[in-house]
C-alpha cells in the first residue's frame, strides 16, 4: 500500500520522532503470527547509529514474539487513532493466537510491509520506525528493557516537516498521543521555540 503522504525519514533525525515523548505502538513478528501492543515508555537514545529503548512486558505475546525475531517496529499513533491505541494496549494477542487469529484481523486494520522486518506497520500512524534488538538478556530479563538499532524511519510529510514535527500547521487528528494513565491521552499543545539568551555562546 502506498501512502503519498509517507516520508522517509534520514536515520540522522530518526530521534526527533520521539523526542517528545509519545505513545507508540510495538509490532512484531514471527513464525507466522503477528501482534500489536501500545507502550508509552519509549526513548531515543542514540544518534549515529540511531538507536531506542523500549519497555516491553515479559508477560505480553510481543515480548515473545520480539525474542523469537530480534526485530520490532515502533509506530507513533495519532490522535484518529486513540480508540485502537488503548484497545490493543488493554487486551492481549496470546487467545487470539491460539485461536488462529490476532488484533490486526479483529480489528481489520490496514498494514503495509516495512523494509527491514516482518513487524507489520500500521497505517495512519504518523510514524514508524524499524529495529533490531541489541542483545542484553540480563536487562531485558530484570528490567524488561529493550534497547534497539533503528534501521528504518518514516513519517507523515504533512506532520513532519523538514526533520521537525510541525503539529501547529496540522490538524488536530494528526497530532500524536501522550497516555497519562487509565485511557487519558492528551496532544501536543502550541508549539515555543526557545532563544539562546546573552552570554552563551551555541555550541
Amino acid at each position: 500500500m502506498t501512502d503519498p503522504h509517507r516520508i522517509d525519514v534520514p536515520l540522522a533525525q530518526a530521534s526527533r520522532l520521539l523526542n517528545h515523548g509519545p505513545t507508540v505502538l510495538v509490532s512484531a513478528a514471527h513464525g507466522g503470527q503477528r501482534n500489536l501492543m501500545a507502550a508509552a515508555w519509549a526513548m531515543p537514545l542514540d544518534f549515529e547509529p540511531p538507536k531506542v529503548a523500549v519497555v516491553i512486558d515479559k508477560a505480553t505475546f510481543t515480548r515473545r514474539l520480539i525474542d523469537a525475531s530480534g526485530r520490532f517496529a515502533l509506530q507513533l499513533p495519532c490522535a484518529a487513532q486513540a480508540d485502537l491505541c488503548f484497545s490493543v494496549g488493554s487486551s492481549s494477542g496470546a487467545a487470539l493466537a491460539e485461536a488462529g487469529t490476532d488484533k490486526f484481523e479483529r480489528l481489520a486494520l490496514r498494514t503495509f510491509a516495512g523494509r527491514h522486518g516482518e513487524a507489520p506497520l500500521v497505517a495512519g500512524c504518523v510514524a514508524w520506525l524499524e529495529c533490531r534488538v541489541i542483545a542484553w538478556p540480563a536487562v531485558q530479563a530484570a528490567h524488561d528493557l529493550f534497547l534497539a538499532e533503528v534501521l528504518g524511519a518514516q513519517a507523515d510529510g504533512r506532520v513532519f516537516v523538514n526533520g521537525r514535527w510541525q503539529f501547529d500547521a496540522a490538524p488536530p487528528a494528526l497530532r500524536t498521543l501522550h497516555h497519562l494513565g487509565g485511557g487519558q491521552f492528551v496532544l501536543p499543545g502550541d508549539g515555543l521555540r526557545g532563544q539562546l539568551l546573552p552570554g552563551l555562546a551555541a555550541g
